[in-house]
């Protein structure tokens, strides 16, 4: 990498520390104080600090275990990342993690608000956001966010969002034998809002058709995106209406969370190319919407 490469790269990995920060305050300052439970790897992970706690009588005063709990289970999932999915997305995913458990570790549980109902509302939104950021940075949270790309690479008919509703059914299930069925009821409108503000933020679901025209030798350009986006390409060339100079024009479609670093990997290889992006676009047939 170069220098502005590696600019970019750090601005990017600090925003998904800001988001691991944004979680980690939705859930130690609204979800915890109000015993709720958020859903996914994390929302097992609190189960498991629950029977430590109240079945098993272990203090940890104000020190929410859960985060430590989070990180361990994540080993072989780290494992994974680095195995199926490449250096770049393991390295990430382990920052933004290491960064999660140290804040949900270092913030204490606070009661900011009585009011369930808020609690739900408020913390849903803050740690939705959270994730959202990360997501948007092409990090991870690690847990069911790798899982889930993983499960759509093996079977096109998965997504993150069914994995994520089937352990977030199975974790209910668990918690309506352990625990109130108002606590139940009250996490599952956390969830709703939790999921409501990734998507939010993440943007995952907003197509984009991107029209990169250059002038520029397009081999090493169409290589890099194919191979770190996993992006098919059609291009055609064409030529210039004033200068008769012969120039190419490479069409993609992909999400719009992946518009940011589309963008860094055409200006590496050439700056002076001109992009043309349109949002909003419907797409049917062979496009995966990725994480």
């Amino acid at each position: 990498m170069n220098r502005k490469e590696l600019t970019y790269e750090g601005k990017r990995t600090l925003t998904s520390i800001l988001g691991a920060l944004l979680y980690a305050i939705g859930v130690n300052l609204f979800v915890v104080p109000a015993q709720l439970y958020s859903g996914g790897l994390m929302g097992f992970c609190q189960v498991i600090r629950t029977v430590l706690v109240e079945y098993l009588h272990l203090n940890f005063r104000s020190f929410d275990i859960a985060g430590i709990i989070y990180y361990i289970i994540n080993v072989p999932i780290f494992i994974l990342a680095f195995t199926k999915m490449g250096r770049k997305f393991f390295a990430k995913t382990v920052v933004t993690v290491t960064a999660m458990t140290v804040f949900l570790s270092a913030i204490p549980t606070v009661q900011v608000v009585e009011d369930t109902v808020a609690a739900c509302l408020v913390g849903g939104i803050i740690s939705g956001a959270g994730i959202g950021v990360m997501l948007r940075m092409a990090s991870s949270g690690g847990g069911l966010d790798v899982v889930g790309v993983l499960l759509t690479k093996w079977r096109k008919d998965f997504s993150v969002g069914k994995v994520y509703l089937l352990v977030n059914l199975t974790l209910y299930v668990i918690c309506l034998f352990l625990f109130d069925v108002e606590i139940v009821v009250y996490s599952v409108i956390f969830a709703a809002v939790h999921s409501m503000a990734i998507d939010k933020v993440h943007i995952q679901n907003i197509n984009v058709e991107v029209h990169i025209i250059t002038k520029s030798n397009t081999v090493d350009l169409e290589k890099a995106i194919m191979e770190e986006m996993g992006r098919g390409i059609t291009k055609w060339a064409t030529l210039g209406a004033y200068t008769y100079e012969q120039s190419h024009i490479l069409y993609i479609m992909l999400s719009k969370y992946e518009v940011s670093t589309l963008k860094a990997v055409v200006r590496k290889y050439d700056p002076n190319a001109f992009i043309v992006i349109n949002e909003g676009v419907t797409v049917d047939g062979n496009f995966l919407k990725k994480l």
